[in-house]
């Protein structure tokens, strides 16, 4: 095995830009696209193609990747038919005022016919009075009056001529009720005057009395009669005098409107309700306007309104983006208006949600904020199972109460739903809710980075171009966009990798800009984006520096010179939510005569995570195959994390460790000056661990702090060199052999560096030649052994 001391070259990849031909963005074609998603624009191509139920998206990334971006960059450029879009309008059901009425009409349509509705009503509030307020009607209804009251006079003047001649008189009390009286000549009989008379005189009057009031209830009947008749008169009289208003008027709409056969059908039951109820243009104008006013309305009947609940200027693509997506802003919901201390409701109250908007098109949403919402989810996925949004049942739901008095007609929904969501919620739907894989048979999968070559290169100089001249900012030069990408490599950890976090470099874009612009510079170039990103780490290092000030007054313990045994450097990662950074650890590892049990005292206290005692129980296999196959060990080992007092996880120390332990056995001390990083599986072979920059970055910054030398370095997994983007500082030190980063295939590789012995290589029977480590350690253990 031969160790490999790494070049500089080897530790950081520039941007070559081979393929870019510009020496600028201003020459540099924008991408209409966002780079490396092809996996995911094909499955927003296969749902938009597809019309049938249940083929809405899921699109899973985290935040910054550009979801949101791509999917409507390709929305807006999506080939779409034009003849599945409508204006949706709420109209009054005449038969049933509860229930309104939906027309479907073509884009524009709407708003059109809604305004010369209001048009027809206004005219009508002038015309109708006028209709009924001149000589000709009146003339007419006097004429009808006359005849009745002619009728009647002659029927009473017939009664009272045949009373008097039979001596009594037909007279009208202070009621205004017809009564008989009997005669007493020409003069009316008093109660006195009728007493004198004889019996048989009296049963007279009586029986003829009787006999006239027989006659007179008959005639009674026969005047309402022609009352009835008369008012049906005047009625047919008033339908017509209406008629012949709304007719003259109606004329003209119903040939504009004579190819849409919804419109044609309303203008026919409108003509009919306005002349079942001409009064509402008659007598209730006033009331009419203020009842209006209470709901900020026109002062129109608001019977005969028009709600354009949707209305299409023109046969574009409804595209939705739906920020707050609770319960009303997406399924709408029906207003009330106070009238008189009276609520009340109607129709032309009703109010569009995005759901109605986007019908025909697409509804963008963020699935967790659709989940926040009560109620929300589940209306959701019932308009979309029955492809109808129907105002009353919701309602209700959220309302809780009875107090809805409408019940809309349900429009049909036609949509296409995409949620933006991270896979977490992606993986707890998909388990708690048997219907989320039913309704989203999608799923968008969006890259985190993408392969970085020549061509990708140049497609991610495409998309800096394109934010550089979306947003208005200087252009970058040929440097600058270098940088950029390498920053890009850098967040996406591998020298062959490009970060596809579009937020982070949209953000360091417009860091780069403002330092450009403070520096009145016409471009964008290298030293703006270097110290963009030096601003940028600044304000998130605040951890960063109380950990390396600990290191500078000495409150942790480490030895960056001399030698040690059962001591040695490892390396760390530590995070917050925004910034990551290196540090080294000190691990030690002590020995006492025992039954070769290797005690991790991190997870002896429960500060060791899982993965950590699987990285000690794997270095404890290996350390048993290698001084273990013939005789137990006779050693205790105990290993621990100096000055470590939060919990350690993850695998990435166990090289360090075993290092560690051997040292510890053989009494061989380790160089201080070498700082370690990498996991160990069973055989002993170096296995890739995360991080590594921050980690090399992080114990040179220490070699700062307590003095350099040119012997220091770190050993790192051969398996992480693809992984290497290291700071300017670090490459150039390690070009001028001031530091030293090896690249190791086995832990006995690490052991030879660290101890300047070879590690050993076992003979057939398990010996180890004894100017070896192996060989030094295991004289030790046999010597204890007897």
């Amino acid at each position: 095995m031969t160790i490999q001391r790494l070049e500089a070259g080897q530790l950081y990849l520039p941007a070559e830009l081979e393929k870019l031909e510009s020496k600028s963005t201003k020459e540099l074609a924008p991408i209409d696209e966002i780079v490396g998603q092809e996996r995911a624009q094909k499955a927003v191509e296969f749902a938009m193609s597809i019309k049938e139920k249940g083929y809405n998206i899921y699109a899973i990334g985290q935040n910054g990747l550009g979801k949101r971006t791509m999917i409507l960059r390709y929305l807006n450029r999506h080939q779409h038919d034009a003849n599945a879009l409508f204006d949706w309008c709420y109209v009054a059901n005449f038969e049933d005022i509860r229930t309104p009425r939906v027309l479907k009409l073509p884009c524009g349509v709407g708003s059109r016919f809604r305004q010369d509705i209001e048009k027809l009503m206004a005219k009508l509030l002038n015309a109708m009075p006028l209709a009924f307020d001149n000589e000709l009607y009146y003339s007419r209804a006097d004429k009808l009056k006359n005849q009745l009251a002619a009728k009647q006079e002659a029927e009473l003047a017939q009664i009272s001529r045949d009373a008097k001649e039979k001596g009594i008189s037909l007279t009208i009390t202070t009621q205004g009720d017809y009564q008989f009286v009997a005669m007493n000549g020409e003069e009316l009989h008093t109660e006195e005057s009728f007493d004198e008379l004889s019996k048989k005189e009296q049963e007279a009057f009586g029986e003829t009395i009787d006999a006239l009031e027989v006659k007179l209830r008959t005639m009674v009947r026969q005047l309402t009669e022609w009352e009835e008749a008369y008012s049906e008169k005047i009625k047919k009289l008033n339908d017509e005098v209406t008629l012949d208003v709304i007719t003259h008027f109606i004329k003209q709409l119903k040939k504009d409107y004579s190819s849409y056969p919804a419109i044609k059908t309303y203008l026919t039951e409108l003509q009919q309700d306005i002349v079942e109820n001409a009064d509402i243009f008659l007598e209730q104008g006033d009331e009419q306007g203020e009842v209006a006013n209470a709901s900020l309305d026109k002062k129109l009947p608001r019977r005969y309104k028009i709600n354009v609940l949707v209305s299409r200027k023109e046969d574009l693509f409804p595209i939705v983006v739906e920020e707050n997506p609770n319960y009303h802003t997406l399924f709408g919901y029906i207003e009330t208006a106070t009238f008189k201390g009276t609520v009340f409701t109607d129709f032309s109250l009703i109010r569009p949600g995005s759901l109605h908007k986007a019908n025909g098109g697409v509804l963008l949403m963020d699935a967790q904020k659709v989940l926040e919402q009560p109620y929300v989810w589940d209306g959701l996925k019932r308009a979309l199972r029955a492809r109808q949004l129907n105002l009353t049942s919701l309602e209700k739901e959220v309302t809780l109460t009875g107090t809805v008095s409408l019940d809309p007609e349900p429009i049909p929904l036609d949509v296409k739903i995409i949620l933006f969501g991270d896979y977490r919620t992606y993986q707890l739907l998909q388990h708690y809710d048997p219907e989320f894989s039913e309704l989203f048979r999608v799923t968008a999968d969006f890259e985190d980075e993408m392969k970085r070559d020549a061509d990708s290169e140049l497609q991610y100089a495409r998309f800096i171009s394109s934010v550089v001249n979306d947003n208005g900012m200087l252009h970058c030069d040929r440097k600058a966009i270098a940088r950029i990408i390498e920053h890009s490599s850098r967040l996406a950890g591998d020298q062959n990798k490009i970060s596809l976090h579009s937020a982070n470099i949209a953000n360091l874009l417009r860091e780069s800009n403002y330092v450009a612009r403070q520096a009145n510079s016409n471009m964008i170039r290298q030293s703006h984006v270097e110290e963009a990103l030096a601003n940028q780490e600044l304000r998130v290092s605040r951890l960063k520096d109380s950990v390396m000030e600990s290191f500078v007054n000495g409150t942790t313990l480490i030895h960056t010179h001399g030698e040690a045994v059962g001591q040695v450097n490892a390396l760390s990662v530590l995070s917050t939510s925004e910034y990551m950074f290196g540090a080294p650890n000190r691990i030690t590892a002590t020995t006492c005569y025992g039954e070769g049990e290797v005690i991790d005292i991190e997870r002896s206290v429960d500060l060791g995570g899982s993965i950590h005692s699987k990285g000690v129980m794997i270095l404890s296999a290996y350390l048993s195959t290698v001084f273990g196959k013939t005789a137990k060990v006779p050693l205790n080992t105990t290993i621990t994390f100096e000055q470590s007092y939060g919990g350690v996880d993850g695998d990435s120390a166990s090289m360090a460790e075993f290092c560690a332990v051997v040292s510890a056995f053989s009494k061989q001390p380790n160089r201080q000056d070498i700082a370690i990083t990498g996991s160990m599986n069973q055989f002993g072979e170096a296995q890739p661990i995360g991080g590594v920059n921050e980690k090399i970055e992080g114990f040179f910054d220490v070699c700062e702090i307590k003095g350099r030398t040119p012997e220091q370095g770190v050993i790192i997994p051969r398996s992480n060199m693809h992984n290497l983007m290291l700071r300017p500082d670090i490459v150039r030190a390690v070009e001028k052999g001031e530091f030293h980063i090896w690249a190791i295939d086995h832990v006995t590789e690490a052991i030879e560096l660290f101890t300047g012995k070879p590690a050993g290589t076992p003979t057939d029977e398990g010996s180890y030649p004894i100017d070896t480590v192996f060989g030094i350690a295991q004289a030790k253990l046999n010597a204890l052994r007897k």
